[in-house]
């Protein structure tokens, strides 16, 4: 079975970052932000991979792309701390229509 080529790989990684980018400019809410920030993470791991092909110790780009999912999962969990308490003080997610940060 041949390999695939890495330039495909990079495509999809340039295109979730791209995807994930513009939601988080477009989209107001505050958990499709978050989704927008995860999705370019998991661009950016992809691309970790498949420039780690390159390398002649591949395990080295395969461990950060394990450490960068650790800090994304840890991450994902206080965003949704801080946006369910958001909620609860201003009974909303909209990031617009949350624009005072003391009360």
């Amino acid at each position: 079975m041949e390999p695939i080529n890495s330039g495909i790989y990079l495509l999809i990684g340039a295109a979730l970052f791209s995807i994930g980018l513009a939601v988080v400019v477009l989209k107001r809410h505050a958990i499709m932000v978050l989704m927008g920030i995860e999705l370019m993470l998991n661009a950016v791991n992809l691309n970790l991979i498949a420039f780690s092909q390159y390398d002649p110790d591949r395990l080295q780009g395969q461990m950060f792309s394990l450490f960068v999912m650790i800090v994304a999962a840890a991450e994902a969990a206080i965003a949704l701390a801080i946006i369910l308490q958001v909620y609860r003080h201003f009974r909303t997610v909209q990031l617009d229509e949350v624009n005072e940060l003391r009360k």
